[in-house]
C-alpha cells in the first residue's frame, strides 16, 4: 500500500491514496490553517470507522442479513499531552434491515474488533475501543 501527502500551503495538504483518491487535511485558523478540510486525526476516527462497518457488512451479508442501512457514529478522547493519541473510542452501530437478528449483528461486531479490523486493532493499542448497536425495522 503507498500514499503520498502533498503539502498546500499553511498548514493545508493534499493526501492522495495509491488507489488513486484524494482528500483534502487542514489544521485550525489558530494553527495556522483556512479549515479548508478534514482534520489528520479525525480522518484516522473516520479509516477506524469505515473499516469496521465494511467488516460489519460483510459478515452480515454472509449471514444473509438484510441490511438496507449502516451508520456508524464515532466518538473519541485523547491524551491531554503530546502525543495526543487517542484514549478512548466509542463505535456505535446504527443498522436499519429487514428482520435483523440482533445475535448476528453482535457477532459481527465482535468479529470486526477481535480479528478483522486492522484500524480498530491497531487504534486499540492506545484507546479503549467499545462498541454498541441498535437495529432499526425498514
Amino acid at each position: 500500500m503507498k500514499a503520498r501527502v502533498k503539502w498546500i500551503d499553511g498548514v493545508a495538504m493534499l493526501g492522495e491514496s495509491g488507489s488513486g483518491h484524494g482528500v483534502v487535511m487542514d489544521g485550525p485558523p489558530e494553527l495556522g490553517g483556512r479549515n479548508v478540510g478534514v482534520r489528520p486525526m479525525e480522518l484516522l476516527l473516520i479509516g477506524m470507522g469505515g473499516c469496521t462497518q465494511f467488516d460489519v457488512l460483510l459478515i452480515l451479508r454472509k449471514s444473509r442479513q438484510e441490511v438496507t442501512d449502516c451508520v456508524v457514529e464515532l466518538t473519541a478522547d485523547r491524551a491531554a499531552a503530546d502525543p495526543k493519541v487517542f484514549t478512548r473510542i466509542h463505535a456505535h452501530f446504527i443498522l436499519t434491515g429487514r428482520g435483523l437478528d440482533p445475535r448476528q449483528v453482535e457477532r459481527a461486531i465482535k468479529l470486526s474488533a477481535e480479528k478483522y479490523c486492522s484500524a480498530s486493532i491497531m487504534l486499540g493499542t492506545t484507546a479503549a475501543i467499545t462498541h454498541d448497536f441498535e437495529c432499526r425495522d425498514a
